[in-house]
């Protein structure tokens, strides 16, 4: 596993979801199904235990007084698995890196970009720190029928998903698609969720 100092993994997560409406934060597991594990990291309930930067630009935004764990609604923990399918890792870092794009007017998919390995390669680093015995699933169902779909070839506009979002309209914002990605180690559970808004 490569051993990456806290400033290159969070300036990782900058370079490659900063921009875009996305989710991303890291939580303990702490219990045998790990799906009450990300429950608690999207209800933001508990801290990233390596202190990293996490993405949420719904942290402080009066829509989580109505529906706290807003942008989402996720569903309980018992009917998580049934919307959720398993990834191979190289899919799960195609999954990460097409989170760079916009959900509309795409202008660069990362099939196009002249920087698509080094796109690649930041979703490596974010995924690495959950070491090479993670296990990758996502609500994309594309992955229903296969553990390894191309994201990159698809593109987020290219991506069925079953959505882990709240369907209220709250402070002008609807949104309108999603794709998610949940990384699950030992003792962490990372939560990466592009969201489509407008």
């Amino acid at each position: 596993m490569l051993m990456l100092t806290h400033q290159e993994w969070d300036a990782a997560a900058l370079r490659l979801l900063g921009d875009p409406y996305v989710f991303a934060a890291t939580g303990p597991r702490r219990h045998e199904d790990w799906t009450h594990d990300v429950l608690a990291v999207l209800h933001r309930e508990v801290p990233d235990p390596r202190g990293r930067v996490r993405l949420d630009m719904d942290r402080t935004n009066t829509a989580r007084h109505e529906l706290p764990a807003y942008p989402f609604d996720p569903p309980a923990a018992g009917e998580m698995p049934g919307l959720l399918y398993r990834l191979e890792a190289e899919a799960a870092v195609a999954a990460l890196a097409v989170m760079s794009e916009e959900w509309q007017a795409e202008p660069a998919p990362v099939r196009t970009r002249p920087d698509r390995e080094a796109v690649l390669a930041d979703a490596r680093i974010l995924l690495g720190r959950y070491g090479p015995a993670a296990q990758y699933w996502t609500n994309a169902t594309a992955a229903a029928s296969d553990p390894a779909p191309d994201f990159v070839a698809a593109g987020l506009q290219g991506t069925c998903s079953n959505t882990f979002l709240t369907s209220a309209y709250l402070n002008g914002l609807d949104l309108f698609h999603d794709l998610g990605l949940i990384a699950v180690s030992g003792d962490e559970v990372g939560v990466f969720w592009s969201i489509g808004a407008f």
